[in-house]
């Protein structure tokens, strides 16, 4: 068995460790959409595949039996290629996906079917807004320039931000509620935007917005391909076993 394990997230760190602990020959894949990115304990690589091409030929040159995506829920590009590239190859896949959040009482959650209507779902008037969506989406939010932004980013942006009125704060999760309702305090938020990612290492801004009584928004998840899913480490680590004595 050899696993190329596609990463980024908090709960494809714990999957690594115990594919380590495990002695599962694995190759750790990111994105490289961070500047230091987590290291793991296993073989890493950076950097995109080159589409669905590059990534068959990758799984072909490493002599990968097993794939599983732990990619960002939001990360569908890479999830569609891993889908298809495996389908040409007739590998195993597994999507080890975190459950998305659900409202609590005392949530005041709105949702919205993609990450583009995020914006649209903001007052017309003058909010104080904690952006939490990472970089790649903010240029979204130029058509409403009245508010003020609060993002929080783990490296310093490398062009300059499409948002005029901005705070930057630069942080690596995972965050606590603590934390994060001194940081809304201390900037005044009034609302709270961000993608259901689920997981642990992020939720702690939904919980302090509860406790502030703030309005969050939240794009729902694109549609991923395929119905092989895992949520913890105990079911990926179960998956490849059975598929690896399947002959799968």
């Amino acid at each position: 068995m050899r696993v190329l394990l596609l990463g980024g997230t908090t709960e494809a760190s714990a999957l690594a460790r115990a594919l380590a602990k495990a002695g599962i020959d694995a190759v750790f894949s990111y994105a490289g959409r961070t500047d230091s990115p987590v290291a793991q304990p296993l073989p890493t690589r950076v950097g995109g595949f080159g589409g669905v091409a590059g990534l068959v030929a990758y799984l072909e040159a490493e002599a990968i039996t097993h794939v599983v995506d732990a990619t960002h829920p939001f990360a569908a590009g890479m999830s569609n290629n891993a889908f298809v590239a495996c389908a040409r190859q007739d590998l195993p896949l597994v999507r080890f996906e975190r459950p998305p959040w659900e409202p609590q009482e005392g949530d005041d959650w709105t949702f919205v079917p993609d990450i583009s209507d995020l914006p649209a779902a903001l007052p017309d008037s003058p909010a104080r807004v904690f952006l939490a969506i990472g970089k790649q989406q903010l240029a979204l939010f130029a058509a409403k320039p009245q508010h003020r932004y609060l993002l929080r980013l783990v490296d310093p942006p490398r062009d300059p931000l499409p948002l005029r009125q901005t705070t930057l704060v630069l942080a690596r999760g995972p965050f606590d509620v603590a934390g994060d309702t001194a940081l809304m305090q201390t900037h005044a938020i009034t609302h709270v935007v961000a993608k259901n990612a689920g997981g642990a290492g992020a939720r702690a801004k939904l919980d302090a917005a509860r406790a502030l009584g703030l309005p969050v928004i939240l794009a729902d998840r694109p549609a991923l391909p395929g119905e092989v899913a895992a949520n913890d480490v105990t079911e990926v680590m179960h998956w490849l076993h059975h598929t690896a004595l399947r002959g799968v």
